[in-house]
């Protein structure tokens, strides 16, 4: 039997925001990746593509079938794997997944990880409905489970995904095969490491109630409430604690009425509330989604850790876009310790061009009090810069593709830049 971490569960934290908690009639999206602390996060863009008839699809561990069609992608994902912890796809859907735990025990067993999930949702789905539909048709023709560490030691768990498109949200749950999803169209609406769903069930597994019935967890007379039957939790004071679900929900309302994509990357950096945790949040997300389908959506990455220290970079899908090559890892084929069994025996340097000098940048700005803050100013005149220059291609509604194609990447080169100068002073 393979070796099980019992750490104790330190997982992500998803927000979404929906008119009228907004401003300016959009949906905000935004996502914190907490994992380890040493662990590279890439951030990666792949093109749609058509797809012969019987192909199969390689992903984590397992082989499975491919669709005929898989829309374009970029994804924030742990460099290791197949998968992503949050994307987006060309369609304007947005995938966030976290890490739950429940009364059943998790699948150690290799299939589908939650975050290749993420993956399969945002290429298959042109809406967040349809996502929420691919989701649950791969988790029971699949199943989920797996390493979910590049370790040996085994560290598996149950997967909960916030899903959104210009148009409303989708909470998913599961514990094993079993699931409840809940659809949200106004308001706020957060996920954490933990179920969340109560007694609002918009759809769900066939046998979800009746399982609970044999296992004892519901006497079928009183209101089902997923997450009071499908785990420990005392919902009663899920809005009382002072647990993480609960503060970002706290975060949330403190700004509803006025939240945009500014609000949501303040929300990702509040270190005292334990969303944004400087030794486990390896990559951050916030998105724009307009619900005015004339213009375009606004992803943007931090492809680097804790993102008060890091700068978030606007990304729009556009035609002819190119490899992210420095925020992308390296990759070692067949040669992978993530492919050879017994897997996970050695690990390879998967830092990437970005990582590296943010890396050194990082050192600069923990020791040093005079340059440390020049650098950070630096950073976030760079945010500023490229989040308002991406704000004026979103209001134009007539995108020139020439203009936008290497945005993400040239406010990756700006950031390097910023980060070799900064290196190089004395």
């Amino acid at each position: 039997m393979a070796f099980r971490n019992r750490c104790p569960p330190q997982s992500c934290d998803t927000f979404v925001a929906l008119p009228p908690a907004t401003a300016n009639g959009r949906i905000i999206f935004g996502k914190n990746s907490d994992r380890p602390d040493s662990e590279v996060q890439e951030v990666v863009y792949y093109p749609g593509a058509d797809h012969p008839s019987g192909n199969k699809v390689e992903c984590t561990y397992i082989t499975i079938d491919q669709v005929e069609k898989t829309h374009g992608v970029v994804l924030s994902r742990p460099s290791w794997l197949w998968g992503a912890e949050m994307g987006a796809n060309e369609h304007g859907v947005c995938i966030g997944n976290e890490a739950v735990w429940g009364k059943e025990e998790p699948n150690d067993e290799e299939a589908l990880l939650g975050m290749d999930l993420v993956r399969l949702g945002l290429e298959r789905a042109e809406t967040a409905e349809k996502a929420v539909d691919v989701l649950v048709d791969l988790l029971k023709k699949y199943g989920q489970g797996g390493n979910c560490m590049e370790d040996q030691a085994t560290f598996t768990y149950h997967n909960s995904f916030l899903v959104a498109d210009r148009k409303e949200a989708w909470v998913l749950e599961t514990i094993g095969k079993y699931w409840a999803a809940e659809k949200i169209t106004e308001g706020v609406r957060n996920i954490s490491n933990q179920l969340s769903i109560t007694t609002k069930i918009d759809k769900e597994h066939p046998e979800l109630r009746s399982y609970a019935k044999t296992r004892g967890w519901w006497n079928g007379k009183t209101d089902f409430n997923f997450t009071a039957v499908y785990s420990y939790q005392d919902t009663a004071r899920m809005y009382q604690s002072g647990n993480r679900y609960c503060t970002g929900h706290r975060l949330l309302k403190k700004h509803e009425g006025n939240i945009t994509a500014q609000t949501m990357m303040e929300i990702l950096r509040d270190k005292d509330s334990g969303i944004n945790r400087e030794d486990g949040t390896t990559g951050s997300m916030v998105s724009i989604l307009p619900v005015d389908p004339k213009q375009c959506c606004i992803h943007s990455f931090t492809g680097t850790p804790d993102p008060e220290r890091s700068v978030f970079k606007p990304f729009i899908f556009v035609s002819n876009i190119q490899e992210l090559l420095n925020t992308s890892s390296p990759s070692f084929g067949p040669d992978d310790p993530v492919k050879k069994e017994p897997r996970f025996q050695t690990k390879p340097d998967r830092r990437h061009a970005l990582y590296k000098k943010h890396e050194e940048a990082a050192s600069i700005i923990e020791t040093h009090k005079k340059r440390g803050p020049r650098i950070l100013q630096n950073m976030r005149n760079l945010e500023k810069e490229q989040m308002e220059k991406a704000e004026e291609f979103l209001k134009s509604q007539t995108l020139d593709s020439t203009e936008v194609v290497h945005l993400f990447s040239d406010s990756v080169d700006l950031e390097i830049k910023i980060y070799t100068t900064s290196v190089n002073q004395q």
